[in-house]
């Protein structure tokens, strides 16, 4: 999935990444094939995972790409979250982007084929659930409400079957497909088991599909990731969030403090050991490191606080050590 934007840095954060990806190029490593001569960082880093993470790992790949005046490359999929992970374990990619932690299953995967996957939180993204601007009434809805409409058998069709008073229209139903970060985390914190929804809706791996859909009918409801609202404030209208404590709508303050609960989440990226040892994929994690306290919030997500991606650097020096330990003892 992607988002049609292209990210535009304001002059004191470009220039502030363009330093970091200068200390960056200066701290890289002199062997791999990935090198030039051992002289200038060069080479290729392949991403792939979920369309929530996309723009930022867009942004991140761009970005280090231009610091390292484009010997480097970091194409980034979106075969979402499954669908990364799959690829990720099949050690098809060296970054997996995703917006919910490994599973189990997963993890065995990646086991079985030698791949011991590096996780990393990057930043929070507040699930956002939207409606069409004529929608004037569904302005705030309760999770029961919304239970009720996504779950597994529903029969509500209307939106008079939500709330009385409401008009008796019919619903129409836009959300993330089945191999989706977001359709987990979303069927998870709403039904309480991550995979249980009604089917009877327009499912899409593109996230723009679902922003199309949702502004092109009136009735309409669906939900994605923060900053693809974010893009479409002017077709679009969030819903606020009735978690128990009050209606609350999406932004970046409530993400942040948790009081848009319970759709505010972390997320990820998962780097493969083996590709560690590589200068360049060990260099664009540092990157991503020191860039996201300025880039995240370019792109519109909420940032970790700065003591967690100190943590992270701290947890990345110490497993690219151990590689190098290990590599050694080989």
């Amino acid at each position: 999935m992607t988002i049609p934007t292209t990210l535009t840095l304001r002059g004191s954060v470009f220039g502030a990444l363009l330093v970091l990806g200068g200390l960056a190029a200066a701290c890289g490593g002199n062997a791999g094939d990935d090198d030039d001569a051992g002289e200038q960082l060069s080479g290729t880093v392949l991403l792939d995972g979920s369309s929530t993470v996309f723009p930022i790992a867009e942004a991140m790949a761009e970005e280090f790409g231009i610091a390292h005046e484009g010997r480097v490359r970091a194409p980034v999929g979106s075969s979402g979250t499954g669908g990364g992970f799959k690829k990720f374990c099949a050690g098809e990619t060296d970054i997996s982007n995703a917006s919910r932690p490994i599973s189990e299953e997963e993890a065995e995967l990646c086991r079985e084929n030698g791949i011991d996957p590096l996780e990393l939180p990057i930043a929070w993204d507040g699930l956002t659930v939207v409606r069409n601007p004529a929608n004037d009434w569904a302005t705030c809805m309760t999770v029961e409400e919304l239970r009720r409409v996504w779950q597994p058998g529903s029969t509500i069709t209307r939106w008079s079957e939500v709330r009385d008073g409401w008009p008796d229209t019919e619903i129409k139903l836009y959300g993330a497909d089945t191999d989706s970060g977001t359709f987990d985390y979303f069927t998870e914190v709403i039904m309480g088991e991550s995979g249980s929804s009604r089917d009877d809706y327009t499912a899409s791996a593109d996230d723009n599909v679902l922003v199309v859909g949702v502004a092109g009918d009136d009735a309409s409801l669906g939900y994605f990731g923060f900053a693809y609202y974010l893009e479409n404030t002017e077709r679009l209208e969030a819903v606020e969030i009735d978690g128990g404590a009050g209606c609350v709508a999406p932004t970046r303050e409530t993400i942040e403090d948790g009081s848009y609960t319970p759709l505010s989440r972390p997320m990820f990226i998962y780097a493969k050991a083996e590709s560690m040892e590589r200068p360049v994929v060990a260099e664009f994690l540092r990157f991503w490191m020191e860039s996201s306290a300025a880039l995240v919030p370019e792109v519109g997500y909420v940032p970790l606080s700065d003591a967690e991606y100190t943590e992270n650097l701290a947890t990345l020096e110490t497993a690219l050590a151990a590689g190098q330990t290990t590599e050694t003892a080989e």
